[in-house]
């Protein structure tokens, strides 16, 4: 019998899982929204498993539009194996999940294979980055503004508007 993760393990697949979605949509991917209908949802897909086990934790995969997936699934009842909606949908399928661990790894995270035979098409993320986003505010961004009277700057009628009359700014002395 599964047994059910730690409120603490969950907690930290629930942090993990929320950079995974942050860093994906700052590299400019959809995002499926949890709870949304699944007819309306495209991009890629963050869950968290709630076992303790050696296939839980977070998986990400890839939804493609809903109409590709409409024609797989129809193609799939018909038992039409060589249907170009399949054949295409196996390559989107390789091609955002090699792009989405690309994108992962970059930012920090370890990507790897699914164990979770019930999460097909996914990949695993099993531990993100402690420090902030790729994306986040740098300490440089949030620096006071240089002064002249600081030393990092011209000081005032010093620049090169000053040849011209204009270092002063309108301000007569």
């Amino acid at each position: 019998m599964l047994e059910k993760a730690s409120p603490e393990v969950v907690a930290e697949r629930e942090r993990i899982a929320a950079r995974v979605r942050d860093e994906l949509v700052a590299a400019g991917l959809p995002v499926v929204v949890p709870g949304l209908y699944p007819g309306l949802s495209q991009g890629a897909e963050v869950t968290v498993d709630g076992f303790d086990d050696d296939a839980g934790g977070v998986s990400v995969g890839w939804r493609s539009s809903p109409r590709l997936e409409s024609r797989v699934l129809r193609a799939a009842e018909l038992n039409l194996p060589d249907d170009p909606a399949l054949l295409h949908q196996q390559v989107v399928m390789g091609t955002m999940l090699s792009a989405i661990t690309a994108i992962l790894v970059s930012a920090g995270f370890t990507v790897c294979e699914n164990l979770n035979d019930y999460a097909p098409f996914t990949v695993s993320v099993p531990t993100g980055p402690d420090d902030g986003p790729s994306w986040g505010t740098r300490k440089e961004e949030t620096a006071p503004p240089c002064r002249s009277s600081d030393g990092c700057g011209p000081s005032p009628g010093t620049g090169p508007h000053a040849r011209r009359g204009e270092g002063n700014h309108g301000v007569s002395g």
